[in-house]
């Protein structure tokens, strides 16, 4: 069975930094791209960032030049380095990755139960 697990959130002021990680375990063969995704009260869940198991990546607009996203393929695990933190980032983030397990043929969609970020002004 295959998991990912979110960590690193939490509250800080605006200004701010955090750094959430996602671990995927489990009886994983390979895994694909992975990516960051958000969902404020209200809103509906939108794509923050994206990384390929070459390591390119793809922000959104809205976090440009603030967020970083990177992996360690060794250890199943990917990150967002996020700055200069803004009230508007307050959200739940949730790790995404296109994992083949052990027992598979092709890759599946999966998703981590999510972390909060919450950014006082």
């Amino acid at each position: 069975q295959v998991q990912l697990v979110e960590s690193g959130g939490g509250l800080v002021q605006a200004g701010g930094s955090l750094r959430l990680s996602c671990v995927a375990s489990g009886t994983i063969f390979s895994i694909d791209a992975m990516a960051w995704y958000r969902q404020a009260p209200g809103k509906q869940r939108e794509l923050v960032a994206t990384i390929t198991s070459g390591g390119s990546t793809n922000y959104a607009d809205s976090i440009k030049g603030r967020f970083t996203i990177s992996r360690d393929n060794a250890k199943n695990t990917m990150y967002l380095q996020m700055n200069s933190l803004k009230p508007e980032d307050t959200a739940v983030y949730y790790c995404q990755a296109d994992i083949r397990p052990l027992s598979g043929l092709r890759y599946y969609d999966y998703w981590g139960q999510g972390t909060q970020v919450t950014v006082s002004s």
